[in-house]
């Protein structure tokens, strides 16, 4: 009988010092999400080339916050209104993507879209992201909207003051940035939208040229983030196709100029850009699948005649190949940052549409207790 109740005792003991450790495993990582909202009608070419241009400069930012010492996973999704070719029954506007991990996925979507002249309803768009959206329910959790146009906040059937309501009753903060004179969009109503959803309101030129600073780091940064998609092994029936967006990726931030190249590559190299989905390294990584156990048809063509032990071999040598590249960008990253604040001191910050997103998020996040490395 003593030996059972010592035993108990051990077991309660072991018990008590395993549960703090897998309650650890288990607690979920921090999350920001962010939907953005476009106005796509006629005179709005300019916003949309800043978004695409910028989105690798905005994902890099969030990749400097951590919440208790932890990188969070960030969330991205992508709306379209004001378009004309959209039905007037759906309010000349759409979903693209949903929240989503699949950063390739959002540039691809945004270097696809085209303006067309339309009516633009802001409480419509918001309200439809809410509730169409998987928010997280974790207070904890950054939720925010930001929808940018120019035209007055109060067109549709959808009221915006019950949108943005409804929007911060759920804790989905939205912030507005109204494309055009900052008393024009206080007057149609764009800072009152921002108010009433605890947000920011901004307003931007969409269409001014952003003014990109070239580094001596760039070229090297650029060739490292080449070197990169050598790293990724696509398995699955969707694999292929998803790597082949990964390189087409590459090329369109190319087409637009050295500098979104540049920040395509150091997002590349952050914890902010995974591919589970699609790449055994990442999959692997994070315990989504094991390569032994998978079967041959699902493996790429250089790894179907390997047996168990060289498919394992085989992925960590891309994974350590791929920490080495990442590390390198990483380095450089910090010198271009250095070299880049010293160049902007001898001119004038433009306000564009990452530098309001940015500066916004930052003072968002820093209230749900995250924290900024400094670059």
């Amino acid at each position: 009988m003593k030996k059972l109740k010592m035993l108990a005792v051990l077991v309660l003991v072991i018990g008590m010092l395993v549960m703090p450790s897998v309650a650890r495993k288990n607690k979920p990582k921090p999350l920001i999400q962010m939907a953005i909202l476009l106005d796509t009608s006629g005179s709005m070419e300019g916003l949309i080339e800043q978004a695409k241009t910028q989105l690798w400069k905005i994902v890099n930012e969030m990749a400097l916050a951590k919440q208790k010492g932890v990188n969070p996973q960030l969330e991205v999704a992508l709306y379209e209104y004001g378009k004309s070719s959209i039905p007037a029954s759906e309010g000349y506007m759409r979903m693209i993507v949903p929240l989503s991990v699949d950063l390739d996925l959002i540039s691809e979507e945004l270097f696809k879209l085209r303006t067309n002249g339309g009516s633009e309803y802001c409480g419509m768009v918001i309200q439809s992201a809410v509730k169409g959206l998987k928010w997280t329910q974790t207070n904890d959790h950054l939720k925010v909207i930001f929808v940018a146009g120019n035209e007055p906040f109060t067109q549709g059937s959808v009221d915006y003051k019950k949108a943005c309501k409804e929007s911060i009753t759920n804790g989905i903060i939205v912030n507005t940035i109204f494309c055009g004179n900052y008393q024009e969009g206080v007057n149609t109503h764009w800072k009152d939208g921002a108010d009433l959803a605890d947000g920011k309101y901004m307003n931007i030129d969409q269409n001014k040229k952003i003014a990109h600073i070239s580094a001596p780091q760039d070229k090297e940064i650029v060739a490292l983030g080449k070197q990169l998609n050598q790293t990724y092994v696509a398995y699955g029936k969707t694999g292929g196709r998803k790597k082949e967006r990964q390189e087409a990726q590459d090329l369109n931030a190319a087409s637009v100029n050295e500098a979104v190249m540049v920040q395509r590559s150091v997002t590349k190299a952050s914890k902010q850009y995974t591919n589970v989905a699609w790449d055994l390294v990442d999959a692997e990584k994070e315990g989504k699948v094991k390569v032994e156990e998978l079967d041959e048809e699902e493996l790429p063509e250089e790894m179907r005649k390997m047996d168990k032990k060289e498919r394992k071999e085989y992925i960590e040598k891309k994974k350590k190949e791929r920490e080495e590249i990442q590390e390198k960008i990483n380095r450089l990253k910090k010198e271009r940052d250095r070299y880049v604040t010293e160049q902007r001191k001898k001119g004038a910050a433009e306000e564009t549409l990452d530098q309001a997103i940015i500066k916004t998020i930052r003072d968002q996040a820093e209230k749900k207790n995250y924290k900024f490395e400094k670059k």
